[in-house]
């Protein structure tokens, strides 16, 4: 694979980073395909990741949040297999797996719930007041009120 350099982007942006972190682990081709995952947007501010996990006790699945990652891993409990029964087709996969996800900055995890096999992770995007969009006003200088040691 071929490494390709995001610099001359950077000459026209500021605090963009970690935007070639970012494409790097986009260009990864070790993608995963288990177990297969949805990622719905819900309204203007809320998503919601929906992961196929049939077979798996909700005991069996964890749900990790650490510096913006989430990492859903299934670890299916050992059980003894049963030796009398021979397959004629075994599709259903019931094997570990470890699913991350980068979330945005300002997406927070509000709740999971597990029912019929699907696991549903609902997020929201909180925007800090600071970062809304605002107007900056031409021409009109911010004072700076400083507070001067008063003399006795």
């Amino acid at each position: 694979m071929s490494n390709v350099s995001l610099t001359p982007l950077f000459r026209r942006s500021i605090g963009f980073d970690r935007f070639n972190d970012l494409f790097d682990y986009a260009m990864q081709s070790d993608a995963p395909n288990y177990p297969p995952y949805n990622i719905e947007k819900i309204g203007d501010n809320n998503y919601r990741i929906v992961i196929a996990t049939a077979g798996f006790a909700e005991d069996e699945l964890e749900i990790n949040l650490e510096n913006q990652i989430i990492t859903i891993t299934g670890k299916p409990n050992e059980v003894n297999p049963d030796t009398t029964v021979e397959y004629l087709h075994k599709g259903i996969a019931r094997r570990s797996f470890k699913l991350s996800l980068r979330l945005d900055e300002h997406i927070e995890v509000q709740s999971a719930d597990y029912a019929n096999g699907l696991l549903k992770i609902d997020l929201q995007r909180i925007i800090p007041e600071e970062k809304l969009p605002r107007q900056i006003p031409i021409g009109r200088k911010t004072e700076q009120v400083i507070d001067a040691p008063k003399e006795e």
